[in-house]
């Protein structure tokens, strides 16, 4: 008889843990993740793993370092517990806008951090959303990638806020996300071409397509500071767009996102909980604890994964 596998979580997101372990009928292993005084972490899993496959959740979101280190120190002490197989369950992959050199002298931290999963033994990695896709090649173990577009469209379906809508990519880089999400919706597709002044202050140039009368679902993968969606909601607003939505696969929204959301013609902002940052007035959030519980399952049940794909 086959051992049921093992979820844990880190101290980034474990309500979305505990989400996940709930929709396979378990509950959350029992792990202690702590703070020396002097910042070291100090993980100790206090149940046997002995032979079984071990889910890790945990976002690399802020505080970025201090949760990529924790789930170093927690694959490592599921190694040396004997686990048969690692699994790291990383909803949002920190970094992953650090997938080349663009300028000189500079690292390539994705694929850092790729390295540092695999050295202290993470046998699989379950993401969603990379911000750059070829991060799946950065590692030399499985890499399964899903997608937050099923769950986002069936929740735009079911409130019916598919009428007289158009779909924009609010830059050029998000142009084939956004096909992606016109093409599940049967809408057009319009572009926003943007200048990006600093980090946080984004500006918007120019529209291709036309908006007029339309109402509007920007998608875009990460959003912090809102910058690059408050932007493009102001252009479009000007550009005769009737209502103003936003879909996010990653919102790790800090105060000053919020506030900007807050005070643009953007009416609602659709994210996932992929981290625990997707907060805010008009921020609504659509759980994907099925979507990687589901995927956990295949996994360790050794069927497809592919089907997870699908628009519903």
């Amino acid at each position: 008889m086959a051992l049921e596998p093992k979820i844990f979580s880190g101290s980034a997101h474990p309500e979305l843990a505990d989400e996940i372990a709930n929709y396979l009928g378990l509950r959350r292993s029992d792990a202690t993740v702590k703070r020396f005084p002097d910042g070291e972490t100090f993980v100790k899993i206090n149940e046997n793993i002995r032979g079984r496959d071990v889910f890790i959740v945990q976002p690399t979101c802020p505080p970025t370092n201090e949760n990529i280190m924790e789930l170093l120190i927690m694959v490592d002490a599921a190694k040396r517990a004997s686990a048969q197989q690692i699994n790291a369950v990383i909803p949002f992959f920190g970094y992953a806008r650090q997938d080349r050199k663009d300028q000189p002298r500079v690292p390539i931290t994705a694929k850092l951090i790729a390295n540092l999963l695999t050295a202290a033994g993470v046998n699989r990695v379950l993401t969603m959303d990379l911000h750059a896709g070829q991060i799946q090649g950065f590692f030399d173990i499985p890499v399964d990638h899903l997608y937050a577009m099923p769950v986002l469209v069936n929740y735009v379906k079911q409130k019916k806020l598919a009428e007289d809508l158009i779909v924009v990519s609010p830059d050029v880089g998000g142009m084939k996300m956004a096909y992606a999400y016109s093409k599940a919706l049967g809408t057009d597709l319009a572009i926003v071409a943007k200048n990006r002044v600093s980090a946080t202050e984004v500006q918007a140039l120019n529209l291709i397509g036309d908006v007029e009368g339309k109402n509007v679902l920007m998608v875009d993968d990460i959003s912090e500071t809102a910058g690059t969606l408050t932007s493009a909601a102001g252009l479009l607003k000007e550009r005769g767009a009737k209502r103003i939505f936003a879909g996010v696969s990653h919102a790790v929204l800090n105060e000053q996102g919020q506030q900007r959301i807050m005070d643009s013609p953007i009416e609602e902002v659709i994210t996932t909980n992929s981290t625990p940052f997707a907060v805010g007035e008009k921020v609504t959030v659509v759980t994907i604890a099925e979507l990687l519980g589901e995927a956990i399952r295949r996994i360790y049940e050794g069927e497809s994964v592919t089907s997870l794909f699908d628009i519903g």
